[in-house]
């Protein structure tokens, strides 16, 4: 992806982010690896930024209010609710969409994802997958009280709660070997923290059939 300027309408930043940049000055981060900058008001959800100015609609809007998860990406590593996360607290961030989580799709959580056909309606399942991850990244091999507590905040109206926590388990399964092989973990990114309360060739889980929206 080149370097993207994106120009809308300048207001004033909000009172709770005093420190921000200025409204309609150029926010730069690192999106799914590439350098992007955006002219917007600072204070503009990230998502709004991410699916109307940079067309990466694999993050879904649900609530709107950091609640549900549907919106969850990647901030300096972090889960984070890209709703309810002003685009100035991703200042020289780096973020990461489903679309960058692996550029193939074949993340293990989303292999795990497809070959246990956890998804119905699939709206949700984005959010899902990126929670996942960062859990996988932290715990390789946690318990079911350790993934119905890193998945409480990913709400999913379709009720597939038993087949996520069954995906886990064996995303981290399939991560075992590797994990074996280079035992130094490796961590995406740097820079702003999280904001919320974040706590084979089919499509790419929480890519294609669940893209549209």
């Amino acid at each position: 992806m080149s370097s993207t300027d994106a120009t809308q309408i300048s207001t004033n930043p909000t009172e709770s982010h005093p420190s921000a940049p200025e409204a309609g000055s150029r926010i730069r981060f690192v999106l799914n690896g590439q350098p992007v900058t955006v002219d917007a008001p600072s204070d503009t959800p990230l998502l709004w930024i991410l699916r109307d100015t940079l067309a990466l609609t694999g993050t879904k809007y649900g609530c709107g209010i950091g609640e549900c998860g549907a919106c969850t990406v990647h901030v300096g590593g972090q889960p984070t609710r890209s709703c309810i996360t002003p685009l100035s607290a991703v200042q020289g961030a780096s973020v990461t969409t489903i679309e960058g989580l692996d550029a193939q799709g074949q993340h293990p959580v989303q292999q795990a994802w497809l070959e246990l056909q956890v998804p119905q309606c699939g709206y949700c399942q984005s959010g899902q997958i990126m929670q996942a991850a960062a859990l996988l990244r932290d715990v390789p091999a946690p318990t079911d009280d350790e993934i119905d507590a890193a998945m409480s905040g990913n709400l999913c109206r379709c009720m597939t709660y038993r087949r996520i926590r069954k995906a886990i388990h064996a995303a981290a399964s399939a991560n075992a070997p590797a994990q074996n092989q280079s035992p130094a973990r490796s961590t995406e990114g740097s820079g702003a923290n999280q904001n919320g309360n974040g706590q084979k060739n089919a499509p790419a889980a929480g890519q294609g059939d669940m893209n549209h929206g």
